[in-house]
């Protein structure tokens, strides 16, 4: 009687253990790599650029950033960076740029000056449409109006810059001093001398409103003065003896 030999399995191949292994080698594979990448230069910032600051300066900028060649250059994020920069007094917004490899830009836009005061030595200042005061070099040009004798009237000054601030660009332009020229029915009633050689008497609460009427009359008449409280007047400076310094008439200068 012949016995039958038990037949013998072949060993099946070990797939699963050898992807794994497979696995865990392209996983230090890409950790070697990340780490021979992020300490190399290339993962380093290379360059850092300024651009649209006139009041605030290029270090300022670069300070307030807190960034620098040789920073790590994927983070802190640019919304952080540009977060920073923009708790600079003149600057309204920031925008923060990344070029691979290295390059960070920050491009910012700045509260634009309204006006320009004095300080007590004779330095000029800025006045920037958010109401801060900045110091200016000597050789700023000064492209807008000086504001005069506001001093101990801070909260009418603030009033007067944010009324400035909506005043179209050419005519801000022309406006060559401010001061206060109040009475007992306008408080905030101002005087103003142009460019152009017009003297305005208007009230900081109506100027936004005599805006276009000043237009017009610096547009087509002849240097005078104007009146515009309740009533709008014009006089050429011959018809009152050319000083421009006449009083508004009372019935101009009550409600």
């Amino acid at each position: 009687m012949t016995e039958r030999m038990p037949v013998l399995k072949e060993p099946s191949p070990k797939r699963r253990s050898n992807r794994r292994l497979l696995g865990v080698i392209y996983a230090l594979f890409i950790v070697l790599l990340l780490v021979l990448f992020f300490r190399s230069s290339l993962s380093k910032i290379s360059e850092v650029t300024v651009s649209g600051g006139r009041f605030a300066s290029e270090s300022e900028i670069l300070a307030a950033s807190g960034v620098e060649p040789g920073d790590p250059f994927f983070w802190p994020a640019a919304d952080a960076i540009a977060g920073r920069v923009e708790k600079l007094e003149p600057v309204a917004s920031a925008v923060v740029r990344k070029t691979f490899p290295g390059k960070l830009h920050i491009e910012v836009t700045e509260y634009p000056a309204v006006a320009y005061g004095l300080t007590a030595d004779g330095a000029i200042t800025a006045i920037l449409s958010n109401g801060k005061e900045l110091s200016i070099g000597a050789d700023s040009v000064v492209d807008r109006p000086v504001l005069r004798s506001w001093n101990g009237r801070e909260a009418d000054k603030l009033k007067l810059v944010d009324a400035l601030s909506r005043l179209p660009d050419d005519l801000l332009a022309d406006f060559s001093e401010i001061a206060p020229y109040p009475s007992e029915a306008w408080p905030d009633r101002i005087r103003i001398y142009t460019r152009t050689r017009f003297e305005i008497i208007t009230a900081v609460s109506l100027l936004e409103e005599k805006a276009e009427t000043i237009r017009a009359v610096i547009e087509t008449q002849e240097p005078g003065s104007m009146t515009l409280l309740l009533a709008d007047r014009y006089v050429l400076y011959t018809e009152e003896g050319g000083d421009g310094e006449e009083e508004a008439p009372d019935a101009e200068n009550s409600r």
